[in-house]
């Protein structure tokens, strides 16, 4: 698991050309629901070593969050190969983090 959000984003066509199962995280640090979940994501990345997961610094300016239509923190974006295939917004159980793990895992 990624544990610090990363500052700099990468361009969307970036994340758009990565292989594989991805987990795209964006929040913020100072974010009350983003330290909430962290536990809950750590648990479930534990267990699916496989996917990639990329911690983004959300907030205002940051297009990578619009070009995805983040409007709420954390927003888990689960990706095989560059394509959205779920998504979770504020998380409370670690449940259905794994579901849409095992998901990306089984298609990538």
């Amino acid at each position: 698991m990624t544990q610090d959000y990363e500052t700099v984003e990468p361009a969307r066509e970036a994340l758009d050309a990565l292989q594989g199962a991805t987990l795209v995280e964006f929040g913020s640090p100072t974010c009350g629901h983003c330290r909430f979940a962290q536990p809950l994501i750590k648990s479930a990345l534990a267990d699916n070593p496989g996917v990639r997961h990329i911690k983004i610094a959300d907030g205002p300016g940051r297009r990578l969050g619009r070009s995805f239509g983040v409007k709420l923190w954390p927003t888990l974006v689960f990706m095989i190969n560059g394509k959205e295939v779920a998504r979770l917004v504020r998380p409370r159980d670690e449940q259905p983090i794994r579901e849409a793990l095992g998901d990306v895992c089984a298609g990538a």
